[in-house]
């Protein structure tokens, strides 16, 4: 029951994380659009392998990363500059009528490995959520039990991304006005506001 219990609070958990719009699923976004569904689950297999990792390891030092100031300050400093570099790069890849998703010469799968070791702000989202998880005993950790939860987490993932990255196609088929201007001017302009307001989170955090 407990493995069970684990599994489910880690898919709920990552699933809803992993709506919100961020560059792994507008990425992921693109390569259905240009591939299809199948190079679509390839490179969110490739995004939940890094991301499995990065689990097991903050939630096995959850309590030494918390309370490592100065690396959650960076980390957070460089999310600010990444979201206006994201935005600049999706203006600049709309407008100049490109994909970012084949801007590199990798396969899907690795495009997502590679995506997911530069999502950084990752690290700090699940050490602050393990903490908070284990601090309330939702789930139980020892022995084997830290792997259904791990396991539930990434299948969380994998299900909230092709969710958005599904409705994402829908509404971009169907809707005019977002076939039109989604990649050209809705998607940078949500980064933009994203790293406006990490900056003043970051600016009230440690400078207030």
């Amino acid at each position: 029951m407990q493995n069970l219990k684990n599994i489910a609070v880690g898919f709920l958990v990552s699933f809803i994380g992993s709506i919100p719009l961020g560059y792994l699923n507008v990425v992921g976004f693109q390569v259905y659009e240009k591939t299809g569904l199948f190079p679509t689950a390839l490179y969110l297999l490739g995004v939940i392998i890094i991301e499995f990792f990065v689990i097991y390891f903050t939630l096995i030092f959850a309590n030494k990363l918390a309370a490592n100031k100065r690396l959650t300050k960076y980390i957070e400093g460089f999310s600010i500059v990444f979201m206006f570099v994201l935005a600049y790069v999706f203006y600049s890849s709309a407008n100049a009528k490109s994909d970012f998703s084949t801007s590199f010469n990798y396969a899907p799968f690795l495009l997502g490995i590679v995506l997911s070791c530069l999502n950084f702000i990752q690290i700090p989202f699940w050490t602050g959520w393990n903490l908070y998880l284990l601090n309330g005993n939702y789930i139980e950790v020892s022995k084997s039990r830290k792997y259904f939860y791990v396991f539930g987490t990434i299948t969380g993932t994998f299900c909230g991304m092709l969710v958005l990255i599904l409705s994402l196609h829908y509404f971009a088929s169907n809707v005019d006005f977002l076939s039109k201007y989604l990649m050209q001017i809705i998607i940078p302009l949500v980064f933009v506001g994203l790293g406006i307001l990490q900056t003043i989170k970051f600016y009230r955090k440690y400078y207030r």
